[in-house]
């Protein structure tokens, strides 16, 4: 099957690995795996932020990049919500674009979902030399878990990695913080949450925190650090899976 990757601009900007990660896993589940070089943003932090017309130009623009696949992968929950559940509303004024939409929505997938639910993917590629080993504990983020329903898709894939161990925190289904903007117009509340969930991490006693959303990856890496924590690895889900990290 033909498969378009829409990588992410914070993948491609801030952590390229992840997506060779997630090409690597998908290769192995035999995908033929495409990455259009033109494809930039989901539009989700301008529909975010009240410029709706920027987030419908990168709605339609998403559609001319990946319709013609026979499935969409996204490593990141939050891009693949603003997809899958929010445009319908960025498209609400246009009929025609609402029609192809209504076309691809049903191929768009999370990572995780499409590698668990769709290829149903058994075996990992195998370990190397940097594949982590030890205790992890899973965040969900919330766009992932709210939006796409993804939850038990991780962490079933995460078992099938020989010498990596599930830990579960308390409250991992809790926001990080982030929340695209909100972090910025809301930085004391946006921290404080942060904190709490970097405290849950600590009490789990696991050796590296792993999800599937860039902007989630981010701030909790960025106030662990900021706070002392320089051990505690912060690892996108592609990464431990494909056996890169």
């Amino acid at each position: 099957m033909r498969v378009g990757l829409f990588v992410t601009c914070l993948v491609d900007v801030m952590r390229p690995e992840i997506g060779f990660s997630a090409i690597k896993l998908l290769e192995s589940a035999g995908c033929e795996v495409v990455v259009p070089e033109q494809q930039t943003c989901c539009g989700q932090p301008g529909y975010s932020a009240g410029n709706r017309e920027a987030a419908r130009q990168l709605a339609e623009k998403f559609l001319d990049e990946f319709e013609s696949f026979d499935y969409i992968v996204i490593p990141s929950g939050s891009c693949g919500g603003m997809v899958k559940t929010h445009y319908d509303d960025v498209l609400s004024a246009e009929p025609a674009l609402l029609a192809r939409l209504a076309k691809v929505k049903a191929r768009v997938f999370e990572l995780t979902d499409f590698l668990f639910n769709v290829v149903k993917l058994d075996t990992l590629p195998a370990a190397t030399a940097a594949s982590f080993k030890g205790k992890i504990t899973y965040h969900d983020s919330c766009c992932g878990l709210r939006e796409l329903g993804v939850k038990e898709q991780p962490r079933a894939l995460l078992a099938k990695r020989e010498g990596v161990e599930l830990q579960e925190m308390n409250e991992a289904r809790a926001c990080c913080g982030f929340g695209g903007t909100f972090a910025v117009k809301y930085g004391d509340i946006s921290t404080a949450i942060v904190d709490d969930k970097c405290a849950n991490i600590h009490e789990s006693g696991a050796g590296a925190v792993v999800l599937g959303d860039l902007g989630c990856m981010l701030n909790i890496e960025g106030r662990l650090r900021r706070t002392g924590d320089h051990t505690t690895r912060v690892l996108h889900v592609a990464q431990v899976l494909s056996g890169d990290a």
